[in-house]
């Protein structure tokens, strides 16, 4: 049994890779001061401070799917009066409360107006977010900010992202007039469960204060794209889920909700190099009936932790990202730990991290080789309880972000540039993971007692998204065939921004064809099962054959040299937990199959 203590864990790391980032520090640095990159490859440069300038080279041309962007007009056909109705929580012991104590700040959103029992409204939001607008001709150095429409709810409701961006620099060859140029990105979403308020309200704050000028320095290196309500339905009922009672969170390989395609329209346009996405953790409930505490964290903090991500993301996530996050909160008095859920079972004292599902926002977005940060404060039942300090812990992690990034632009545009290219490089060589699960071990934590409020340490067993296990691997196919009727599957496949092209003759390729020897339902009791199937509800079960492939024209072919190509096995290995086989996307494992030579078949690309 592997053995955690709280304080610190080291992200493992493939041995082959050469060193791009040093090991673990000893101890957290502070916002702004640089990590230290030990023995760097010649492609990558370590800073002392923030670079000198904000050029950088363009990052590995993508060619995501042009997005049409809705003219940016606010829908008024949804009245608005309320956001859901707040639910009574119960009380909070004394004891546990005064370990929370309000902090000596304000707020400028309508959910702070004197006498507000209820949150920021959708009609209040979306004139916030009209209200910073500021395109046009600006001159240089200044920050153009515009929001940027993505759509509409189920219910009909806007969904809108407000994006700061700087002049400059050329748009990819090919890509559309609105492409994002050669800075880098950061995307920030929020509100993707309509029950966790607290990151709404804090996105809100934090586009006043990019707007006011106080993110200047960081609006100098990067843009940034605020997503502040990507579940409008799920807040006006003030649920969970959207209004057909999809996790929109577990939704992003399949994009069965319009939220979803919304959110990834969002970072197909921009490409970010980090994205953050801000949640609420439940507190008590079944945690306090197991342990007799309750959880003692104003942050629960993770990163993407899914099969077949880059190491090297992983490390500049640990180090560039999460360690400077822990100073910040700490400076700010918050405490934070890594997030963690458990079962409903009273007699299962396991704590698992967050999903290693390809499914989940965090872990999709990792996919793309891009930063993917969790940060969950503490606030799920609560209601209004603690609203402001649940608002500073929110804005405290994004203030923490945007200086890494601002930091560490230049070397985030570089290792995205390598690792885009390194991941479209392994196509028909080495191994990919198909399924992983969890490590078993034990980890240290600590509780505040609900009676007398102490902090007490509690060793439990972990499941840890840190080490993944292998459960079962193959050979790395040079890419997919998928079946002319596969249509369905190509479509969502195009909306996640990935290469697909046509077969427009006959062709003879080497490959495997699947034959499917089971089928089984996903369980929900522990969970391990919850987070590693999210949105999952059937495990099938395949062998591989050898087989010389006569394919006929009308046919796809989706290839794993593009940089795209971990989504790609995780949509399209049916063994996968959140398969297109195993959802039903792809109706049969005949109408796909594995290719093990480059095709020279003419092809051509989809638009």
């Amino acid at each position: 049994m592997v053995r955690f203590s709280r304080a610190r864990i080291c992200p493992p790391v493939a041995l082959a890779s050469v060193a791009l980032l040093a090991a673990c520090a000893s101890s957290s640095p502070s916002v702004r001061a640089p990590v230290t990159v030990a023995a760097p490859m010649p492609i990558f440069t370590a800073r002392p401070s923030l670079p000198a300038s904000s050029a950088a080279s363009a990052p590995l041309a993508r060619s995501a799917p042009p997005v049409a962007v809705a003219s940016p007009v606010p829908s008024r056909a949804v009245p608005e009066i309320a956001v859901g109705v707040v639910p009574v929580p119960d009380p909070v012991p004394a004891a546990v409360a005064a370990r929370f104590p309000e902090p000596a700040l304000s707020f400028a959103t309508p959910a702070f107006a004197p006498g507000r029992q209820t949150f920021t409204t959708d009609e209040e939001l979306h004139a916030i977010l009209y209200g910073l607008e500021r395109t046009g001709t600006i001159g240089e150095g200044s920050t153009e900010i515009r929001v940027v429409s993505l759509g509409v709810s189920q219910s009909g409701r806007p969904i809108d992202a407000l994006a700061f961006t700087r002049p400059g620099g050329e748009p990819a060859p090919g890509a559309p007039l609105d492409a994002p140029t050669h800075r880098p990105t950061v995307v920030i979403v929020a509100g993707q469960h309509g029950d966790e308020p607290a990151g709404a309200e804090a996105l809100i704050v934090v586009a006043q204060d990019l707007a006011s000028g106080r993110f200047a320095n960081v609006l100098d290196k990067v843009d940034v794209v605020v997503l502040p309500r990507a579940n409008p339905d799920g807040a006006f009922a003030f649920t969970r889920a959207a209004a057909d009672g999809t996790d929109v969170n577990r939704d992003h390989l399949l994009l069965r909700t319009p939220e979803a395609r919304a959110v990834t329209q969002l970072v197909n346009r921009f490409a970010p190099i980090v994205v953050l996405d801000l949640h609420e953790y439940p507190v008590g409930g079944v945690f306090t009936a197991k342990f007799g505490a309750v959880q003692r964290f104003d942050a629960m903090l993770q990163y993407a932790t899914v099969a077949n991500l880059p190491a090297f993301v992983t490390r500049a996530a640990e180090q560039w990202f999460r360690q400077p996050l822990i100073a910040s909160l700490r400076g700010a008095g918050l405490t934070s730990d890594w997030y963690s859920t458990t079962s409903s079972d009273l007699s299962d004292r396991t704590l698992s991290m967050g999903s290693i599902g390809a499914q989940v926002g965090r872990n999709a977005w990792g996919l793309r080789n891009a930063v993917s940060l969790l940060v969950e404060s503490r606030g799920g039942g609560l209601g209004r309880v603690d609203l402001k300090r649940r608002v500073q812990t929110q804005t405290v992690a994004v203030a923490s972000v945007l200086a890494s990034a601002a930091i560490r632009a230049g070397d985030l545009v570089k290792l995205r540039q390598f690792v885009d290219r390194e991941t479209a490089s392994r196509a028909c060589r080495g191994e990919i993971v198909v399924e992983a699960a969890p490590t078993p071990s034990e980890y240290t934590t600590s509780m505040i007692d609900r009676d007398t409020g102490a902090i007490r340490n509690v060793t439990v067993s972990w499941e840890s998204a840190l080490q993944l296990r292998t459960l079962k691997s193959r050979t790395r196919p040079c890419g997919y065939w998928l079946g002319p009727g596969e249509t369905d599957a190509v479509a969502r496949l195009r909306l996640l921004g990935v290469e697909v092209s046509r077969l427009e003759e006959l062709g003879e390729l080497r490959g495997e064809t699947y034959r499917e020897i089971g089928r089984e339902p996903i369980g929900g009791a522990t969970p391990q099962d919850v987070e590693l199937h999210a949105g999952a509800t059937t495990r099938v079960k395949v062998q591989t054959m050898p087989a010389l492939l006569d394919l006929a024209a009308g046919g796809f072919y989706v290839g794993l040299d593009q940089p795209l190509a971990g989504l790609i096995v995780a949509a399209l290995e049916p063994e996968a937990p959140s398969s297109y086989v195993a959802n039903g996307v792809i109706a049969s494992v005949t109408g796909e199959a594995r290719i093990l030579l480059r095709p020279d078949a003419r092809m051509t690309p989809m638009p």
